[in-house]
């Protein structure tokens, strides 16, 4: 176990509540919420809970059923009319974790392609460890913890929630 981190949905919910402030605090705005699936589900409803804005959903491959990182990400599913929905718009971009970055650049580059006013990201956790690219300057990073280098398991990827957060007990992050 100690080549892997633990989170409760508990310690996720406090996270993003504290990203909300964060981002309040900021003065960032904006208008709609774009979930990278799988994992940023969860915490981008979340955050539709504290800021109340639409939540759009896109679908990025990047890791195969063995955890194993692909040569680079696809598109599995993107946003009906993206044109219209996104042209001009604040977007907050929410995904669970900045690894390598290469999903968080791969799905920001799509959506710079159809011409947002602004787009801002919001990870939970930050892995510390060199990134394969830099976000273009203009775009504003909101994180709500850095963590070790370690494989994380997140609570809603759990077959037996009991058992995770009784690893989640152990951790020194919860």
């Amino acid at each position: 176990m100690d080549d892997k981190i633990y989170f409760t949905y508990q310690h996720i919910h406090k996270l993003v509540h504290k990203l909300v402030q964060d981002i309040i605090s900021s003065g960032f705005t904006f208008d709609c919420i774009v979930a990278i699936g799988t994992g940023g589900f969860i915490p981008a409803r979340i955050f539709k809970t504290y800021l109340n804005k639409p939540i759009f959903t896109v679908g990025i491959q990047y890791y195969d059923e063995n955890n194993n990182p692909s040569e680079s990400p696809r598109k599995i599913q993107w946003i009906d009319e993206v044109e219209r929905k996104l042209k001009g718009k604040r977007i907050l971009l929410v995904d669970e974790i900045d690894d390598s970055r290469t999903t968080l650049v791969f799905c920001l580059n799509e959506l710079l392609h159809h011409e947002p006013k602004q787009v801002a990201i919001a990870v939970i956790h930050n892995k510390k460890k060199i990134k394969n690219a830099d976000f273009p300057h203009e775009v504003v990073y909101f994180c709500g913890e850095y963590i070790e280098d370690k494989w994380v398991e997140y609570p809603w990827s759990a077959l037996d929630i009991d058992e995770h957060d009784r690893c989640a007990a152990i951790n020194e992050y919860t």
